[in-house]
């Protein structure tokens, strides 16, 4: 999931994470900042203290770029989860979340 205000931006932060094989990233202007979670893209294997202060810092980022969302991260997280809402676009297509389906597309 990326979010930003330019396709540079944007890119450099999709980069940055593939970059450490999954994680999370915030770029503002030449400032960059990347929390890798390299287990399945969600798990670190450093130290929960480490992790949670690199995730305090990267959260006080985007709320520095002027995010108003109380946990910035964890809503995009939520955001890429099929389940949430009923209607969701993914990789693979439209997925009804209610019927736990991908929703089928009449061909012509």
């Amino acid at each position: 999931m990326a979010v930003g205000l330019d396709d540079e931006s944007i890119c450099k932060a999709v980069n940055l994470v593939i970059a450490q094989r999954g994680g999370v990233s915030a770029v503002n202007g030449v400032k960059e900042n990347v929390l890798p979670l390299p287990v399945a893209g969600l798990m670190s294997t450093e130290d929960g203290y480490k992790v949670a202060k690199a995730y305090t810092a990267i959260d006080s980022m985007a709320k520095e770029m002027g995010s108003p969302l109380s946990a910035p991260f964890m809503t995009l997280s939520f955001m890429a989860l099929l389940v949430i809402p009923a209607l969701k676009l993914s990789d693979k297509g439209l997925f009804d979340g209610t019927k736990f389906e991908f929703v089928r597309v009449a061909e012509n």
